[in-house]
């Protein structure tokens, strides 16, 4: 099944029963198994679950930065998994990532224009001129002094090393961009400016975005829809106000009532949910959750249910579901 967000005339990203397998001496990590969305030019598409659910090796296997198991990756009308890697590398000028720790994502003995001009130099675009005046351009759409060009990573903040980072994903003028936690490593403060940010360049140039967090009110903010992952597959697909204010899985709804609530008074309205995730080794037979889930029934121990459409484009893979 592909999830359209919406149905302008033609899709940017088609994301079709995508798998990653690790193999490992123990037998197969199934992090990521049989997930399919569909995106379009300008949306934003959250995913959002607990660490190790997959949400990285999504976005890293569109990208081909690890190779998928198994499925299609249709960007712009192109599978990319059959691209020669020249034409792999071609079409990489359309599609960018937003590493999740901008100290890791830079390197310490590059100067910050140089490591901007980069992508540059790597597909032969312009002359050492026209390089310079674009790093110059990138560093003022990203709220940067030019000037900051000649400096290294380190005497920078943690906030601004994320702009130089967002500002190298534009060099190339992508048309998608994966945010691989854009903003957890940062301050609370911090995170704001990142996101208003990206929401001005997706309006400024037409971004669209896959954008990957465990921040649940980032997402609400920002993502149009949102697909919640757990153990690797896709257990629930909204717009976000919908998943929000009406969750249908009980793991979506375990996961929004662990958001913190300043008042002392107010009651969950769910339990918490007992025992841990299953290893990606061995995952349960049926329904992955259903070791978990308060509210399991025996063809949720034998039988994985699909993800079905319950009206108005929400999605769940809950056989209790309506």
């Amino acid at each position: 099944m592909t999830i359209a967000v919406n149905t302008p005339a033609r899709p940017l990203l088609q994301v079709e029963q995508l798998v990653k397998h690790f193999p490992v001496s123990g037998g197969v990590v199934k992090a990521v198994d049989d997930v399919s969305f569909t995106l379009h030019p300008g949306e934003t598409f959250g995913l959002v679950g607990e660490s190790g659910c997959g949400k990285t090796t999504i976005g890293r296997a569109i990208l081909r930065l690890i190779e998928p198991s198994g499925g299609r990756v249709v960007f712009d009308g192109r599978d990319l998994l059959r691209l020669r890697p020249a034409e792999l590398r071609q079409a990489r000028r359309d599609m960018q990532i937003v590493f999740q720790d901008p100290y890791a994502s830079l390197n310490p003995r590059m100067r910050i224009g140089d490591a901007i001009a980069e992508p540059l130099v790597i597909h032969g675009i312009g002359d050492k001129a026209s390089r310079r005046e674009r790093v110059a351009e990138l560093l003022r759409v990203v709220g940067l002094d030019p000037d900051y060009a000649t400096r290294y990573p380190h005497e920078f903040s943690g906030g601004q090393r994320q702009r130089i980072g967002i500002a190298r994903a534009l060099a190339l003028e992508p048309k998608f961009i994966v945010a691989d936690e854009p903003v957890s490593a940062l301050d609370v403060s911090v995170q704001a400016q990142v996101i208003n940010l990206l929401a001005d360049l997706r309006e400024q140039f037409g971004l669209t975005y896959l954008f990957i967090s465990h921040g649940l009110a980032v997402v609400e903010h920002f993502c149009a829809q949102v697909g919640t992952m757990y153990l690797g597959k896709l257990v629930e697909v909204a717009p976000t106000r919908q998943l929000f204010t009406q969750p249908r899985h009980p793991y979506t709804q375990a996961l929004l009532d662990s958001i913190p609530i300043p008042d002392p008074t107010r009651r969950k309205p769910h339990a918490p949910l007992a025992g841990d995730v299953p290893s990606p080794l061995a995952p349960p037979p049926g329904c992955r959750f259903h070791p978990r889930c308060p509210i399991a029934v025996e063809e949720c121990r034998h039988q994985a249910p699909p993800l079905r459409d319950v009206g108005n484009g929400h999605h769940v893979a809950c056989w209790l579901a309506s």
